[in-house]
């Protein structure tokens, strides 16, 4: 159905529009590419960094996907606050989350959960970006804290709620009398009660007619699960599926054993430290940073530290963040993590040649930063300010030439909001200037854009009086006439709205 993973990253670069994105990122998943993935979309650029196949991070020039503007879109920071710790770390070239934790802002394991929002977010976001460009880099410049995204769960919900339908029925094509099936043995995404029961379904062999019938979804619906299923390489043509199961080597038989009873469950001992808010902030303060420290930080010695002295403090922590201390997996895959980090800066340090080779980086970077001023340059500075972009700052731009009746002027950079941000406010304001640039011609293609706008969000007043506008424009009164009301609705110390209903009403009645 798709191209092999090896011959999907045969070609370093290319568009999004040629392979699309959940195919690259299953492609890299497969092939454990440890790589950076550069994308390019007009003004926009991203950085996401692979390990081993899995999205560990992602950089960008837009200002709301930083985390200090993240956490506090969240209502997880003052605006007042982020001002101050970002201006702290600038000057100090600390992590901004770590300066927030050392502060009492958040905790280590809030601002681990925020981290993998963001992450989240940042890389949902690349869905939309059907049209950029793309470079595969061999160079990886590893992310200062330890956060991991499940791909195949990232192309279901990418598929699912970000990528342009457009895009998804241009690249999975098929004909109606085509039955797909699911692909035994393969383990795929996490799935929701009714995706779970379109997962199901497929066991019957069904054509797409007698999907859609099964599981009640609409087409579009059922064509992106879908989509992202075949993707994932959970479900397949159904004939491919037989090709796939009778090229399988046959498996041997294997004897049944009885199961001896379980030994009745009893204390274990040390309780576990999941509950205990201080043991978890730890453990997740340590595993974020694990990552940005060399051996002699890991394990806390100093450099002319002896044998016994290394042996000492990597049994010390090897004991305090012991995976057996922690229950729940998620906190239990962490602390073997932070295990084997320990293990390997304890081995290296125990060697001389390598405990050597780590003592002349320590004085090189100290040497680097003696002669550092402290303070970032003023190209610096100026980079820091022009190459994060904010689509606040693009809309108010917008709404400043729109006051000023420069509709073309306003058209582009209420363009250039939705790009960074594709809020239904930013939306909204991109249709109704596209109707004011040219209302002969794109008439029907702002209400169109409006009424989906307002789909997204109900409550919005502008989107509505935008889309009473156009309808009077159309001559489409009843419609306008219900826009206004609805915006009268919203805002009822408007009193604008009753003009407008009372003029709608007598211009239908001609």
């Amino acid at each position: 159905m798709f191209p092999a993973p090896a011959h999907v990253l045969r070609q370093r670069e290319g568009t999004l529009a040629e392979t699309p994105l959940p195919l690259l990122l299953h492609a890299l998943a497969m092939e454990e590419r440890t790589c950076t993935l550069e994308l390019k979309a007009r003004q926009r650029e991203k950085r996401i960094t692979f390990e081993e196949g899995a999205p560990v991070g992602c950089v960008s020039n837009l200002l709301h996907e930083t985390l200090g503007k993240f956490l506090v879109e969240k209502g997880k920071l003052s605006e007042a606050d982020y001002q101050k710790t970002l201006s702290e770390s600038i000057q100090t070239g600390q992590e901004i989350g770590a300066l927030l934790v050392q502060k009492g802002l958040i905790s280590p394991f809030d601002l681990y959960k925020q981290l993998q929002a963001n992450l989240g977010l940042s890389l949902l976001d690349c869905f939309r970006w059907t049209e950029a460009r793309y470079k595969l880099i061999a160079d990886v410049e590893a992310p200062s804290t330890s956060v991991r995204t499940n791909t195949a769960q990232l192309i279901l919900t990418g598929v699912a709620n970000m990528m342009p339908f457009d895009a998804v029925a241009t690249h999975f094509t098929f004909t109606d009398d085509r039955r797909f099936a699911q692909v035994p043995g393969v383990e795929g995404p996490k799935l929701s009660a009714k995706d779970a029961r379109l997962f199901q379904a497929l066991r019957t062999r069904p054509t797409f007619s007698e999907l859609l019938q099964r599981t009640g979804y609409d087409t579009e619906s059922a064509l992106r699960r879908l989509y992202a299923l075949c993707i994932v390489g959970v479900a397949d043509f159904a004939d491919a599926v037989n090709e796939r199961v009778a090229a399988a080597p046959a498996q041997p038989a294997v004897a049944v054993m009885e199961p001896e009873p379980a030994a009745p469950a009893g204390p274990t001992g040390t309780p576990f430290s999941d509950e205990d808010e201080a043991a978890r902030n730890a453990l997740m303060s340590a595993f974020m940073s694990h990552r940005s420290q060399d051996p002699f930080a890991l394990l806390a010695v100093p450099e002319d530290a002896q044998a016994l002295a290394l042996r000492k403090a990597f049994l010390g922590l090897a004991d305090k963040f012991s995976p057996l201390r922690f229950n729940t997996p998620d906190l239990k895959e962490k602390a073997e993590v932070l295990l084997a980090a320990y293990a390997r800066a304890f081995g290296v340090l125990l060697e001389p040649d390598l405990a050597a080779l780590w003592r002349k980086r320590r004085a090189a970077a100290r040497e680097k930063e003696r002669g550092a001023t402290g303070r970032p340059s003023t190209q610096e500075q100026f980079r820091i300010k022009t190459e994060l972009l904010d689509g606040r700052t693009q809309f108010e731009q917008g709404k400043q030439r729109l006051e000023g009746r420069n509709f073309a002027g306003a058209f582009e950079y209420f363009e250039y909001a939705c790009d960074i941000e594709p809020r239904p406010l930013h939306l909204a304001y991109r249709a109704w200037a596209r109707y004011l640039l040219k209302p002969e011609a794109h008439g029907k293609l702002a209400l169109q854009e409006l009424s989906e706008v307002l789909r997204q969000e109900p409550a919005l007043e502008e989107g509505w009086f935008f889309y009473g506008e156009v309808s009077r424009g159309e001559s489409q009164w009843a419609q306008a006439e219900d826009a206004y009301r609805r915006a009268f609705k919203l805002n009822p110390k408007n009193r604008r709205y009753v003009d407008l209903i009372q003029e709608t009403i007598k211009h239908a009645k001609r």
